[in-house]
């Protein structure tokens, strides 16, 4: 016989990553803000408003996948699941969210947050990579906050890096790989 296993609250809390999910809704609702800035403030508020109360909780649970997902035996699925898997099915939840409630977000703020989840999802698995934003570990948000300016500069720089590697190879080299 299969024993069935479900999901207590107190194991769902556990998945939870308080700190995702406290930045997450505070980024993604001050982007939305801004993109529909035109539309007045009462529609902004109304989608801010699902906004925060949606990400608070799913962001949680969304980046605690993420952190779970780090301890996956094959590193390129876990880095799949971590930058682009959680972020993609998040950010489709997201726009049901909204369309449900009737607070639907302009195209130009579905652009625009849909932007910012890609590049979130790589900094996400960036910085959880490095030990920083992961609940469960003891480490308080002010040590993980001190380390952002470092993980920033890596971030921005890692693309460049590996960019100025590319194209200093010798163009005989590149097309024998391309072959």
């Amino acid at each position: 016989m299969i024993a069935r296993r479900t999901l207590l609250p107190r194991q769902i809390l556990s998945c939870w990553n308080w700190k995702c999910a406290l930045l997450s809704a505070t980024a993604r609702s001050l982007i939305y803000l801004a993109a529909m800035a035109r539309t007045g403030l009462r529609g902004s508020l109304a989608v801010v408003a699902v906004e925060i109360a949606y990400v608070t909780l799913t962001a949680g649970i969304y980046a605690g996948i993420q952190q779970r997902a780090l301890g996956i035996p094959s590193r390129l699925l876990g880095n799949f699941v971590v930058a682009l898997g959680v972020p993609g099915a998040a950010q489709s939840l997201d726009w049901l969210a909204h369309r449900i409630t009737g607070a639907a977000a302009t195209g130009r703020a579905t652009l625009a947050v849909s932007i910012f989840t890609v590049i979130s999802g790589l900094f996400h698995l960036h910085v959880m990579r490095n030990g920083v934003f992961l609940t469960g570990q003891g480490r308080p948000l002010s040590d993980d906050f001190r380390r952002v300016p470092r993980l920033i500069a890596g971030f921005i720089i890692k693309p460049i890096a590996l960019f100025s590697q590319i194209s200093s190879r010798p163009a005989h080299a590149i097309e024998s790989e391309a072959a």
